[in-house]
């Protein structure tokens, strides 16, 4: 709670993840309220690294609803961004009226003002809008009082914010209703569980990716008979065995999983008439480098997957990241390879063999990965207990430092 010289504000400050899907959402078959064709699994990464901050306040001072992305004022009657905020209200009204009709929680009547920024590239296929939409569903039920399942309301902002809702290793459940109130988030081992999973994001580019994910997968829907296939005969059975591979912590097998999955998604996208191009040629070289480093060794210690852009998120065990950033390093040089080119989680710095680098057997491609990002899986949503974090005045207005 904040107050100024004559009006009282109500303020509340959140953070919330960025999730990497394993077992690909991709494709809606009611797109009003974002109901998926396929269940969906995703490992929630690490706040201290990837993170969305939102505050939110309430006034009576305030006389429309506004809200501020990255520093710039956006159009708050976005239907995604409306949906939200209608449910929200609500929820805080139903709950009112059941406990007391003379309750003014946060003040329901009163208009908000919303101010969110990510600490990573915003539409490069970093599930920005999952991260975001969590942020918010869950900063504004802090703040209106709302509790129990979030991840519907989430969901209905961007499909894939439900499971950043939770920390640890998340699915997506289809549902088979047709409100929508079945397909939700469920946590299937919170971050605690696999201590020893480590995630590289390698960052290819942070550019807005050419085809946004909504109408990338609408084109699917209409036109790829390989999306109809995944859904229908592929993805249950995939669930299935990621969830006992992720509860048993058998890396192997979480592994292959991920990366066949990850090429069958692109496989759709390419099967998509016409076809989109996610991946580029520094995204199909990280893919040989994963493969000819496993081979090397006999085993899978490795895995790759891809969003809807050209970034790699790798996943390893602790023991393997020094050698495989190693080995990134050797395949894709850069002038930016010091301090700056890992974020994140310290990396040990450590020497290649010289049959490893034979193996690998690549050309060199300089300054084609401008960063890694080194992290671990993480929490889900959690408030800012400390007030001077607040990204919104006391006037309810973005402070001049963001």
């Amino acid at each position: 709670m904040s107050d100024d010289n004559t009006v009282k504000t109500t303020m509340v400050t959140c953070t919330a993840p960025v999730n990497i899907a394993v077992i690909k959402y991709w494709g809606k078959r009611n797109e009003e309220l974002i109901l998926p064709i396929n269940s969906s699994l995703s490992v929630t990464l690490h706040q201290d690294q990837l993170k969305t901050t939102t505050t939110v306040a309430t006034s009576r001072s305030f006389e429309e609803d506004r809200i501020w992305l990255n520093g710039k004022e956006e159009d708050i009657t976005h239907p995604r961004l409306q949906s939200c905020l209608r449910e929200i209200r609500r929820l805080a009204r139903k709950r009112r009226n059941k406990t007391n009709p003379d309750l003014d929680v946060a003040g329901l009547s009163h208009k908000v003002h919303i101010c969110s920024i990510n600490n990573f590239p915003t539409a490069a296929g970093l599930a920005s809008s999952a991260a975001g939409f969590a942020c918010l569903v869950y900063t504004l039920a802090r703040v209106f009082g709302v509790e129990g399942e979030l991840s519907v309301i989430a969901r209905q902002g961007s499909g894939s914010a439900c499971r950043s809702m939770y920390g640890g290793f998340v699915q997506w459940i289809l549902g088979q209703r047709d409100d929508g109130k079945d397909s939700l988030a469920q946590q299937v081992e919170p971050e605690s569980h696999w201590p020893e999973l480590r995630i590289l994001v390698l960052v290819v580019s942070a550019d807005r990716k050419p085809i946004g994910s909504t109408s990338g997968m609408q084109t699917s829907v209409k036109t790829s008979l390989l999306l109809k296939l995944r859904a229908e005969c592929v993805v249950s059975k995939r669930m299935e065995d990621m969830i006992e591979a992720v509860c048993q912590k058998d890396f192997s097998t979480f592994a292959g999983l991920t990366m066949k999955d990850s090429n069958q998604f692109h496989a759709t996208c390419l099967d998509t008439y016409p076809p989109i191009f996610y991946l580029n040629s520094v995204s199909q070289q990280i893919i040989n480098v994963v493969h000819k480093y496993n081979e090397h060794y006999g085993e899978t210690r490795v895995a790759y997957t891809f969003d809807a852009g050209p970034n790699a998120v790798i996943f390893t065990l602790e023991q393997h990241v020094p050698e495989f950033v190693q080995v990134i390093k050797h395949v894709f040089p850069s002038e930016s390879n010091g301090g700056k080119f890992i974020k994140g989680l310290q990396v040990d710095d450590t020497i290649l063999s010289e049959e490893l680098k034979q193996c690998i057997g690549l050309e060199p491609m300089l300054n084609k990965i401008s960063y890694i990002i080194s992290t671990k899986v993480g929490p889900g949503p959690r408030v800012v207990e400390d007030h001077s974090e607040h990204l919104l005045g006391s006037d309810g207005m973005p402070k001049k430092t963001q």
